[in-house]
């Protein structure tokens, strides 16, 4: 046999390792950098009228990928993905770019990674899943890092925006709740799940926008360029990335490499935005980074 042309197993999947760290590297980049976007972006739109176009144009580009790939788009427990997509995209949208007004690129993006600290109390409130080992130790070292983040022992015009990035945290880890749940009992596609939640999440922010005023949009070449980032490359190259990673590595190796987002966006709003983070804030990022880590090296264990 010719070996050649027949590579053994074994290379093809190394290969596509190596391939999906690189798929995970792009992914990093494009959503870390997206951090400044979406900040540098409100000086000519209001946040709801960019959360709404953003959403609805990466839902249809979702929707396009999924027609191209010649994927199935049927989905099962309708109700259950209108709330994921309320969740996971309306109210998480408008929270993110609402934080972004008054709240720094790379900070927001740092609070909102607080995400797995939320899912793991509410898991065990909702799902029965004990808080054990590791999980103890991250939750700590992530309670003392937003201590040195947020400084509760000093009044400061940021405390509104950080709450906010917070909150919005919270809103994932709710929203990846609800995802379990129809995981659960509903077991469907990723891709086609995210389209959908998508579009249903992007259509309740177009009533926010409607319902809150904002000024006019300025139709300047930046806004065009960000809209277009969003919908073409944050949310139809990002996701097809991701997806594809986690196709070829573990869960757990997959989410180790996405902490690169929140990196990304500390570098880029600091080199793009001079938003220099101060002693104690550098310090509570490394300990949240440090965290994440720890939760994400203790979910590869338990897969392997």
């Amino acid at each position: 046999m010719n070996t050649e042309e027949n590579p053994p197993q074994g290379a093809g999947n190394r290969r596509n390792e190596r391939l999906a760290l690189m798929a995970l590297a792009g992914m990093a980049l494009v959503w870390g950098y997206n951090w400044v976007v979406m900040k540098k972006v409100l000086a000519h739109v209001g946040p709801f009228d960019f959360s709404a176009l953003r959403t609805l144009l990466g839902a249809a580009a979702l929707l396009v990928v999924l027609k191209a790939l010649r994927r199935p788009m049927r989905i099962r427990a309708w109700p259950r993905v209108v709330l994921l997509g309320v969740l996971q995209t309306g109210v998480f949208s408008a929270l993110i770019q609402i934080a972004l007004l008054q709240g720094g690129a790379g900070k927001t993006s740092i609070l909102v990674y607080t995400m797995p600290f939320w899912v793991i109390p509410l898991a065990w409130a909702a799902f029965g899943e004990r808080i054990r080992g590791l999980q103890w130790l991250a939750l700590a070292l992530a309670a003392a890092g937003l201590l040195l983040i947020l400084e509760p022992w000093h009044r400061h015009a940021g405390i509104a925006s950080e709450a906010l990035a917070l909150a919005a945290g919270l809103c994932w880890a709710l929203a990846t709740l609800v995802a379990k749940w129809i995981k659960r009992d509903y077991p469907m596609d990723a891709l086609p799940l995210t389209a959908w939640q998508m579009l249903f999440g992007a259509l309740a922010l177009c009533v926010a926008a409607w319902l809150v005023p904002e000024r006019p949009i300025a139709p300047t070449p930046y806004f065009y360029t960000a809209l277009a980032y969003n919908a073409l490359l944050a949310t139809a190259l990002a996701w097809f990335l991701w997806l594809f990673a986690l196709q070829h590595l573990s869960a757990g190796m997959a989410g180790l490499s996405s902490l690169g987002v929140p990196v990304v966006g500390v570098l880029a709003g600091w080199l793009e935005l001079g938003e220099a983070p101060g002693g104690l804030e550098l310090a509570g990022m490394i300990l949240i980074g440090v965290a994440l880590a720890v939760i994400s090296l203790r979910s590869m264990g338990r897969r392997r």
